[in-house]
């Protein structure tokens, strides 16, 4: 139970692994903060798919955008989509930013079971954006031959 609850805190809340060991510590319990951290990379992402089908759905608005930022020493692109409403869609990280990567990313989004189809999709000037969702996305009005 201890194991869950910090996970929790840690995916849940903008809280550091030493702020959760200072919790742990507050309640009696002696927790390092690289247990905490060997405990979110182990069941992270179980807890992710389980959770995933109880999320709320997002809007059909979304937001995409692509940032870099250092992970473990190594520049990654952090590729993110919000809804209008500002919920986080899905994130991902890649070592490139290209097209592969951006079929990847709206792959995933679009495969979450809370994620509807977007109405309307707000980029940025990545070009490797609109055919990545060209392919992905099927124009309605687009007669299948």
């Amino acid at each position: 139970m201890i194991i869950l609850l910090t996970v929790r805190w840690y995916l849940k809340y903008s809280l550091s692994y030493r702020d959760i060991v200072e919790m742990m510590s507050e309640r009696g319990l002696k927790i390092s903060h690289t247990t905490i951290m060997r405990w979110v990379h182990e069941f992270g992402p179980e807890i992710d798919k389980r959770i995933r089908p109880f999320l709320k759905p997002a809007n059909d608005s979304w937001r995409t955008d692509e940032t870099y930022v250092k992970v473990k020493g190594q520049w990654k692109y952090l590729y993110q989509a919000v809804d209008s409403m500002g919920k986080t869609i899905d994130f991902m990280l890649s070592e490139n930013r290209d097209m592969q990567a951006a079929k990847r990313f709206f792959t995933k989004a679009l495969s979450s079971p809370h994620n509807q189809t977007p109405r309307v999709i707000t980029l940025d000037k990545n070009l490797a954006y609109p055919p990545a969702i060209q392919e992905l996305i099927i124009n309605p009005y687009q007669k299948k031959s």
